[in-house]
């Protein structure tokens, strides 16, 4: 508390402050009211939040030794939703940067080893990415053109990155694990359309039935879970109807055998026709 009038003239003269008055004063905290001039939630006010903790921070603490050694705190805090929102939002881009890495990286790790080569994961995963980002744009424009939000809330994107890696993942599995099944027999350009003939019907029908699932998040009246809902179904729907539909086989069209580098492709030979039997002649017939 014998540092509140320093403080309170340090956060005054903070460029950005409209307003800073004293508040409620204990005996081990005081308070200092502030009042922003942006808005709160834009980058005038994150850079606000930010000079004004530089400031603070800088002024000397006043409290008596004997206060301090009792266990009060030194110097000065902000809080307040205006500053809990900017630290929450730090968090969760820093998380973003953390998870989605390792995300990427265990998923290709997995596909790796279940087709035993190289460029195939790389290629599906670089799908999968390219579906996330094209989902969040279509997305977004239904949210800024229709729904009329003004922001993404800070936790979607890697709540609805983690749920379309998963699922564009699994649909990649289901098509290209059959595709290199058959193309042991048919080649890779047939063995891709035989797997497209065989999961096409189930991948199709799963896809659209989750996407109806995560559309019914849509209309429930909490933002973050809206977002989430609309983002995976926009992004079900592009893995389901284009990305595995059009996008994968067309490159193992392009590639050929080499989509499996540097694993290879053991060609079974093919099944020897059946002579068929020779007629038996009825005993006692002449020839």
């Amino acid at each position: 508390p014998g540092a509140a009038q320093a403080e309170l003239a340090a956060a005054g003269a903070v460029d950005g402050v409209a307003a800073a008055r004293p508040g409620a004063t204990g005996d081990r905290v005081a308070q200092v009211d502030v009042v922003l001039a942006a808005e709160p939630g834009t980058a005038a006010s994150d850079r606000t939040v930010e000079a004004l903790r530089d400031a603070v921070a800088a002024v000397p603490d006043s409290a008596p030794p004997a206060v301090a050694g009792a266990g009060a705190a030194e110097g000065a805090l902000v809080g307040g939703t205006v500053a809990a929102t900017y630290d929450s939002d730090r968090a969760n881009t820093r998380d973003l940067w953390l998870i989605l890495p390792i995300i990427l990286l265990l998923v290709g790790a997995v596909l790796v080893l279940l087709l035993r080569g190289l460029l195939a994961p790389v290629l599906l995963v670089l799908t999968v990415i390219a579906s996330f980002f094209a989902s969040l744009g279509a997305a977004w424009l239904l949210f800024d053109r229709v729904l009329g939000f003004p922001a993404l809330d800070s936790g979607v994107l890697l709540l609805a990155f983690v749920f379309l890696v998963a699922l564009g993942v699994d649909y990649n599995i289901f098509l290209v694990t059959r595709a290199r099944e058959d193309a042991r027999r048919l080649g890779t350009r047939d063995g891709m359309r035989s797997a497209l003939r065989v999961t096409g019907g189930v991948i199709t029908s799963a896809g659209v039935l989750l996407a109806a699932v995560f559309a019914v998040l849509g209309v429930l009246p909490l933002l973050t879970l809206t977002q989430i809902g609309i983002i995976v179904c926009v992004g079900v729907l592009l893995d389901t109807l284009l990305v595995r539909t059009v996008l994968v086989p067309a490159l193992a069209f392009l590639l050929g055998d080499r989509f499996w580098w540097p694993g290879r492709i053991a060609r079974e030979p093919d099944a020897p026709a059946e002579t068929p039997p020779a007629p038996v002649t009825p005993a006692g017939a002449r020839g």
